[in-house]
């Protein structure tokens, strides 16, 4: 039953429309890291540090177990969480696009029957 019509419909077009967005996703994603690194810097923390802050701050989670202190760092840790918001809207407008093409595809076919 998982790979149905409808779920190789879906993923098809998931895919595809993935594939259409991948250059906004990637400076998107690129934005996020390369703001980290500079937040990171600001603030004396390490690569890896600053990767994780900007990963767990960019998809809104926001742990604290490490944030920044000074005020320029908290202005860029805005911008990071908004284009994290931006990433994962587009995700999410990419998968309802893909589950509206893929429905519309498998009433088509039920009413050929």
């Amino acid at each position: 039953m998982l790979f149905t019509g409808l779920t190789t419909t879906f993923l098809r077009e998931f895919l595809f429309d993935l594939w259409l967005t991948l250059p906004l996703l990637m400076a998107l994603g690129t934005a996020v890291v390369v703001l980290g690194q500079v937040v990171g810097k600001k603030e004396g923390w390490s690569p890896f540090d600053s990767f994780y802050w900007s990963f767990i701050t960019a998809t809104t989670v926001g742990y604290g177990d490490i944030r920044p202190a000074k005020r320029a760092s908290r202005l860029l840790s805005i911008v990071i969480a908004l284009t994290g918001l931006t990433f994962t809207g587009i995700l999410i407008a990419v998968a309802v696009h893909a589950a509206t093409l893929a429905l519309a595809a498998h009433d088509a076919a039920m009413k050929a029957r």
